[in-house]
């Protein structure tokens, strides 16, 4: 995940948040299963094309998702199914996402209306694939693989910009919407991202 190397200078912001949770007794869970309900929003605002409840929405998702660990660690409280739940509830915020933003209309590509479908299950297919793959390799007793050039936080903030560039230049670039060009960025890195964590377990096993 390229992004994870900025994680220590969001630290600092991030732990007084955690600070007041902890006081305020709101449990790791919680945040959970609110940045699902975040990603639902998200999912369901870009279907009715909303993009900047949307975006709003999708900055939501990031920032519960990552209080969710940061509280846990913070109380020392990771267990196994906190860590089963926080990627279960990932992967279909990143359905509710994926499927509002294509169902909505914005992979429709003007030099080729029919792409919109491909254009979806690419993207879908490519985030599900890189992510199996990490959890495969924990699986077979090798670890979560975190590594590839495509991550989640780098999905969340390509999506946030995506949603900023479409709210101040409509239209896209060649016809196609930026989130629609997220999408495809989405299929074509996702896969290369699971070819990466596939080739990482295969030689490891090796």
């Amino acid at each position: 995940m390229t992004l994870d190397q900025f994680r220590p200078h969001v630290k600092g912001i991030i732990d007084p948040i955690v600070s007041i949770c902890i006081k305020l007794g709101i449990t790791p869970n919680s945040f959970t299963v609110a940045s699902l309900l975040a990603a639902l929003g998200a999912g369901v605002s870009f279907f009715y094309q909303n993009i900047i409840i949307g975006t709003i929405l999708v900055f939501g998702n990031a920032v519960l998702d990552a209080l969710d660990g940061a509280i846990a660690r913070a109380q020392n409280t990771q267990s196994p199914r906190g860590d089963f739940l926080d990627h279960a509830f990932d992967r279909y915020a990143d359905i509710f996402i994926i499927t509002g933003i294509f169902a909505g209309g914005f992979a429709a590509w003007q030099l080729s209306p029919e792409m919109v479908a491909y254009i979806g299950v690419f993207a879908l297919t490519g985030v599900l694939m890189a992510s199996y793959l990490g959890t495969q390799a924990q699986a077979v007793g090798l670890g979560r693989n975190y590594g590839g050039v495509l991550g989640r936080a780098d999905r969340l903030v390509l999506l946030l910009l995506a949603g900023i560039l479409d709210m101040l230049i409509p239209g896209g670039v060649y016809g196609l919407p930026y989130l629609g060009w997220v999408l495809i960025i989405f299929g074509v890195m996702g896969h290369f991202t699971a070819i990466q964590r596939f080739m990482f377990a295969w030689k490891t096993m090796k």
